[in-house]
């Protein structure tokens, strides 16, 4: 089948979200409601395998803070999961998180080449639309024909759901897709609804196994800046373009 559809993660994926603005958000939210927590990028690495903030809050007060009395821990993470949303699109509006290497000139190489594109996140629409609006602008929204974020299903990944509902508002088949992702958790829902997956790690995901992965590769590169190839098969590319997606979605997924 001939590649016809991108799918993309958002955090980490597009850009450093989770070292340049979710910690940060993170740890302003905790100052802001006089909370005595402050998530370091170690002990970050680790709650990032849990996906969902709220989630994540959730996990941090029964494994680290035990002692910690809340009458509805629920409630609780969605307050703080509030305002650490509202903290995440101040700092995207200052302009304090650009997209990562290669990913608006794919953007801008796959819409003239005709190939679809849509988002498959566990983020918010909220933060979705201050990144994209705010390093590509207002119109590039209209550039994905589905986003899938947030609690749009009801399981997050590492579960796929995500992935097929982007699948199945764009009635298309996933072996004429590819993905791209950024963790473990990623590559297992992206898995999980038959996609093929190329990585892009980062500092937090450097060490995560990708098996199946079509390349693991340090970042999309410019022409200027080539990727690092750190697992899959050799190619002439040395940065990812549309040639090289169909090369790799043909030959080596």
């Amino acid at each position: 089948m001939a590649l016809e559809v991108l799918i993309f993660d958002v955090d980490g994926t597009l850009a450093n979200t989770e070292r340049d603005g979710h910690l940060v958000a993170f740890n302003l939210a905790f100052k802001e409601l006089d909370l005595d927590w402050s998530w370091s990028h170690e002990l970050y690495h680790e709650l990032l395998n849990v996906t969902g903030g709220q989630l994540r809050i959730k996990h941090y007060v029964n494994n680290y803070k035990p002692d910690f009395a809340v009458e509805d821990l629920n409630a609780f993470a969605a307050s703080v999961h509030g305002l650490k949303t509202q903290i995440y699109v101040r700092l995207v509006n200052a302009g304090k998180i650009p997209l990562r290497p290669g990913v608006k000139r794919l953007f801008i190489e796959a819409r003239a080449a005709g190939l679809r594109m849509a988002i498959a996140t566990t983020t918010t629409p909220a933060n979705v639309d201050a990144l994209i609006t705010n390093t590509l602008g207002k119109e590039a929204l209209g550039w994905f024909e589905v986003i899938g974020a947030g609690d749009v299903v009801p399981n997050l990944k590492p579960a796929g759901d995500i992935y097929t509902y982007v699948l199945e508002q764009m009635s298309v088949d996933a072996d004429k897709c590819l993905a791209f992702e950024d963790s473990y958790n990623g590559i297992i829902s992206a898995t999980q609804a038959g996609l093929k997956t190329l990585i892009t790690v980062n500092e937090y995901t450097n060490t995560h196994e990708f098996k199946g992965a079509c390349a693991v590769l340090n970042h999309l590169g410019e022409v200027n800046q080539p990727f690092e190839l750190i697992t899959g098969n050799a190619t002439d590319s040395t940065f990812v373009d549309v040639a090289y997606l169909q090369e790799l979605h043909a030959k080596y997924c």
